[in-house]
């Protein structure tokens, strides 16, 4: 029997824009290796992989090089995935089981999905050596959050117009880095690179929003953001701070369905 398979645009409510992602549901589970491979067939920043359980769905993500820890868009894509095509009841929440990163949650909210996800709480760290050169920019602050650094920068317009250098950057020992200042439409902008795992730059990141969350929520003040990447393809994420969670909504939109056919 051929697997079904979606292709979905998250944290965007226009086609071609957010942040694209595979949505793989499967009746049982499959081997590492073969995730893999049908992530690298996809080639996209990730490709999520569910499975039915007797609670939700267990959840694991893929890029087109390696298994990753958490992933929002993903999240994001898979949660619309589920509820469009019927799989699961619309008014119904639904549970994530991850490997790594606990159970997640999604829900309706208005007309969009909120995602409920750990918070990473930034701690400042000593500049790195090499970053500076490799970004293009000159560091007010780094920090680091679980698997990535935090760089603020001194303007929107310098996040804007980076253009790091990607083989230097691919030597910094991270998942990615976060570069971020304070917006004018929005509460705070930001981008996201990650050579280290197979993807110069993320369009939409909701796992680095789990760290800007709170880093932002601290320094502006306020617990409910709304914060714009500022990638080529570009998409909007409203966070806000929770105890210990961060509350991640967007939209979604479903480009391509087909079937695995091996």
């Amino acid at each position: 029997m051929n697997t079904p398979i979606w292709q979905v645009d998250a944290f965007t409510n226009e086609p071609f824009r957010g942040n694209p992602a595979g949505v793989c549901v499967l009746e049982e589970p499959r081997s590492e290796t073969w995730m893999q491979q049908v992530a690298a067939e996809m080639n996209l920043s990730e490709t999520a992989f569910l499975v039915p359980q007797e609670r939700g769905f267990q959840l694991r993500w893929f890029t087109p090089a390696c298994e990753v820890r958490l992933c929002g868009h993903a999240t994001l894509a898979s949660a619309h995935v589920l509820w469009s095509e019927g799989i699961v009841e619309p008014s119904r929440s639904i549970e994530f089981e991850t490997l790594h990163s606990g159970v997640l949650s999604a829900k309706r909210a208005g007309s969009g999905i909120e995602l409920d996800f750990p918070a990473r709480v930034p701690q400042e760290v000593p500049p790195l050596e090499g970053l500076a050169e490799a970004l293009g920019l000159e560091p007010l602050l780094v920090a680091r959050a679980a698997r990535d650094f935090l760089v603020l920068a001194d303007s929107e317009e310098t996040v804007r117009a980076l253009s790091p250098d990607f083989f230097r950057l691919r030597r910094v020992e991270a998942r990615g880095v976060i570069v971020t200042a304070p917006a004018a439409e929005f509460d705070f902008v930001s981008r996201f690179f990650g050579p280290a795992v197979g993807i110069d730059e993320d369009p939409v990141t909701g796992s680095a929003h789990c760290a800007l969350c709170p880093f932002w929520a601290e320094r502006l003040g306020k617990p409910e953001m709304v914060g714009y990447q500022a990638s080529a393809r570009g998409g909007v994420v409203t966070v806000a701070l929770v105890d210990d969670r961060v509350k991640l909504a967007g939209n979604a939109v479903t480009t391509v369905r087909g079937e695995l056919l091996v």
